[in-house]
C-alpha cells in the first residue's frame, strides 16, 4: 500500500525497526565495505586500551541501521533530509531498536512534507543514535 500524506498525522509513530544483536564478525564485514579499519573497531586489545571493554561498532552501521528504517518505510526518492548525532557507543551483543515519529507535516511547493524524529536505542535504552529526516509525498 503505497503511502499518502493526508493519512500521515502528527505524533503518529512511523518506523519500529529491530535489529538482531550486532557481531564481531559484522564489525569486520562494515570496517571492509566502508573502509573504516580503526583496530577500535575489530581489536578488543586495542578497544580496552582506548577504554572501552572491548570492540565497539562503527557509528556508521548504526547510522545506516537507522537509515534503513527510514527506506523501509519511505521510497529512498522521497527522503529530502536526513540528520543524525551519535550519543553512544554500540557493541557486540546489543540489539538496536529504531523509532520513528511525525513531529510535523506541510504543504511546500505542492508537495507533502513530513518531518519525523528518528531514535536509534539498545536493549537497555541506552541512545546510540538521535535525528530527523524529511520526506516529501505527492499531493
Amino acid at each position: 500500500m503505497e503511502l499518502v500524506f493526508e493519512d500521515i498525522n502528527i505524533g503518529d509513530e512511523v518506523i519500529d525497526l529491530l535489529k538482531p544483536p550486532i557481531t564481531k564478525v559484522q564489525l569486520v564485514r562494515y570496517a571492509g565495505a566502508s573502509g573504516d579499519f580503526n583496530p577500535l573497531h575489530t581489536d578488543d586489545d586495542v578497544a580496552r586500551a582506548a577504554g572501552f571493554d572491548g570492540v565497539i561498532a562503527q557509528g556508521m552501521l548504526v547510522m545506516g541501521i537507522a537509515a534503513q528504517a527510514v527506506t523501509d518505510w519511505v521510497p529512498k526518492r522521497a527522503l529530502k533530509k536526513f540528520n543524525v548525532r551519535f550519543r553512544g557507543a554500540t557493541r557486540p551483543g546489543d540489539i538496536i531498536r529504531v523509532l520513528g515519529k511525525v513531529k510535523d507535516k506541510r504543504v511546500e511547493d505542492n508537495k507533502g512534507i513530513v518531518v519525523c524524529t528518528l531514535e536509534a536505542a539498545d536493549q537497555n535504552n541506552d541512545i546510540k543514535v538521535l535525528g530527523s529526516f524529511e520526506t516529501a509525498f505527492p499531493i
